[in-house]
């Protein structure tokens, strides 16, 4: 049996298999989305979306779906599934019998005594969708029919029926190809096998997308289907179906499905599942390679997340330094205006000092990483010295970021334009990575450098923090740091964002005060499934992250969990309790083995709710959740081999 299966009675149950989502992605930012029985209920949702650089880079969904009908003595059996408001037409879940990651998506169908099969692959490396009908059983003379489904639309937005779409098609070898509109990609639907296109267009309308309409968003949707395509197909026969932005030669598809399978990671256990969802989230396009946020309407390549993922999904996964070099020389490339001018991620420059610290920490190489990318960090700190439109060093040491109207930390939700938690003031992690920056840059510019005014100024700022940073943000009531301080005082909010006092190499306060907080995150904020950011005690404690928009991009930041910060949580305990941490780390990361059936099949989700039965939601793959687990997996076992001597 599959590590990752499901059964008839789980798939015909539309309230337990809608909520469930397959991703297959090409490792150049383009993907297939959808529910296991292959009924969209996101306008993300789709067969083919890929990124298309005359229009800047962003993804673009072209094959929505992909119907299904098997014929015998004239009478037709369609597979498929589309929600039109509180009907699904056809019904063709019903014939589902068997869905399996193994390690690729495959259904099974049974439709009297035809048993049919479907198996999903995207081409890495290609905007190549390929799917592999095969016939295992059947008694009679069989017909199978395609009917395919045209966006041609953003992945953001919705399509109407319109004049404009060009419904003409151009004859290519073994099928046919579409533009609906001009300076999109052309649309190749090819088959291996010979077959008969009817070409009949019409639209579908008012496709409904039950996760948009529950989520108060824009949902309805009108489709192009162009026509159908029919062949014959006999008992144990197999035929693939490409779409694709290139002519392919459709003699060479049924090899190239068989090379594609073989190519798939397995996913056969928890830590299968969890390398091949980080594999996901690597983008290689135009000689830069990315990290996509999470799938599917994250972007890729943005800075503050790089960052933060980076040594999980490549260090800690791959063990890959390498490919965390070629990723941060990137994104350096890509946003250094960013990193040394201003921003509206005010910590972010900084988060590239924790990075770069745990690539020196992986390859036992302080002196070779400090000279790659020394030069570039004192730069960030000498723009953060001289001023940056987001934030200004006082002359207490100390960052002060404000920005009317923006929420410059990674708490970034709005509300009707204004921010959920804006912050302003000395935010607690920005000055705990602004330390860290400062005592590694003197740490190593002491040993692999000179003197220097740069370094004579940072050794003033040190000290100046050590000397202000618990008497402004330490709260004696509730033993744990401010979550920022203000001209009105102190925020005492419990949140998680001060983790980072406690997790980086560098602390501005005492390892009993750490103990202290990591005591008050643990009685308030841990969860199985990560770290509450605000403390069910508080009366703004939103639990659920669901509802309209304003409900939960309120509720976003305000109790709702993160997965992703189990890493400082961790990494600090170790730091503060050593072995004798391992069985707890162990305990919080496997605890979501049980999530990998749920959601996202196969990954790990963007948020959950922050009270039990912490329902998933947000992403279905999500790089700061995956890169994090995979990181303290990594620390367990750097820990592991000490606790089991004790």
């Amino acid at each position: 049996m599959s590590y990752l299966q499901f059964n008839k009675a789980e798939l015909v149950n539309l309230e337990y298999s809608l909520k469930r989502e397959l991703l297959a992605t090409n490792r150049t930012g383009g993907y297939c989305n959808t529910t296991i029985v292959c009924c969209n209920t996101r306008k993300y949702h789709g067969l083919m979306a890929v990124p298309v650089e005359r229009f800047g880079g962003h993804r673009y969904m072209l094959l929505s779906s992909l119907d299904e009908t098997l014929l015998q003595h004239g009478m037709p059996f369609n597979l498929g599934i589309h929600c039109y408001g509180d009907i699904y037409e056809p019904r063709g879940h019903k014939y589902i019998v068997d869905f399996e990651m193994n390690p690729f998506p495959v259904i099974t169908y049974r439709v009297g005594g035809m048993l049919f099969k479907k198996e999903i692959l995207f081409v890495v490396g290609s905007d190549q969708l390929l799917i592999r009908y095969t016939l295992l059983d059947a008694h009679s003379h069989t017909v199978l029919r395609l009917k395919p489904y045209l966006a041609f639309r953003s992945i953001h937005e919705l399509t109407v029926a319109n004049g404009e779409a060009d419904t003409h098609y151009t004859p290519v070898e073994g099928g046919v190809a579409f533009r609906l509109y001009r300076d999109f990609p052309t649309l190749n639907l090819q088959l291996s096998k010979p077959c008969d296109y009817v070409h009949v267009p019409d639209w579908y309308r008012n496709t409904v997308y039950k996760e948009e309409y529950r989520r108060g968003f824009d949902c309805m949707e009108d489709l192009l289907v162009p026509g159908f395509f029919e062949m014959p197909l006999a008992k144990g026969e197999s035929v693939v179906f490409s779409a694709s932005t290139e002519p392919v030669a459709p003699a060479n598809l049924k090899a190239q499905f068989t090379r594609e399978a073989k190519r798939r990671m397995p996913r056969d256990n928890y830590d299968d599942c969890l390398k091949a969802a980080a594999e996901q989230l690597f983008a290689v396009k135009d000689k830069y390679t990315r990290i996509c946020t999470g799938f599917s309407w994250h972007e890729m390549g943005g800075m503050r997340e790089t960052c933060l993922a980076l040594p999980g999904l490549t260090l800690c996964n791959k063990g890959d330094a390498k490919l965390f070099e070629k990723i941060l020389s990137d994104l350096i490339t890509e946003h250094e205006d960013d990193f040394l001018k201003g921003s509206n991620q005010v910590e972010s420059p900084l988060r590239l000092f924790e990075a770069v610290q745990q690539l020196a920490r992986f390859t036992g190489d302080e002196a070779g990483v400090w000279k790659k990318y020394g030069k570039f960090l004192k730069k960030v700190l000498e723009s953060y010295l001289a001023g940056r439109p987001e934030v200004q060093v006082h002359d207490n040491g100390l960052l002060w970021a404000s920005k009317p109207g923006v929420a410059l930390s990674w708490m970034n939700a709005y509300v009707d334009g204004k921010p959920v938690t804006e912050r302003r003031g000395y935010q607690v992690e920005t000055n705990c990575f602004w330390y860290n920056a400062v005592c590694h840059t003197l740490a190593m510019e002491s040993r692999f450098g000179k003197p220097s005014p740069l370094t004579k100024r940072l050794a003033e700022v040190k000290a100046s923090v050590e000397n202000v940073f618990y008497d402004l943000f330490w709260v004696e009531a509730r033993h744990h740091l401010a979550d920022y301080v203000d001209e009105n005082g102190q925020n005492v909010f419990t949140r998680p964002n001060q983790l980072y006092a406690c997790s980086l190499d560098y602390s501005p306060v005492s390892e009993s005060v750490q103990a202290e907080i990591l005591h008050a995150v643990t009685r308030e904020l841990l969860t199985t499934r990560g770290i509450r950011t605000l403390s069910p005690k508080n009366p703004l404690y939103r639990s659920r992250y669901d509802g309209n928009q304003i409900e939960r991009d309120t509720a976003t930041h305000n109790g709702c969990t993160r997965p992703w910060l189990l890493g400082p949580y961790v990494s600090a305990s170790f730091k503060l309790f050593g072995p004798s941490f391992v069985r707890k780390a162990r305990e919080l990361v496997d605890a979501f083995q049980e999530d990998m059936n749920v959601h996202g099949i196969a990954a790990v989700a963007e948020i959950y709710d922050g009270d039990p039965p912490y329902f998933p939601h947000g992403a279905i793959n999500s790089a700061l959740s995956v890169s994090e687990i995979l990181r303290v997996k990594y620390l367990i076992e750097q820990y592991k081999d000490k606790e089991e001597t004790r």
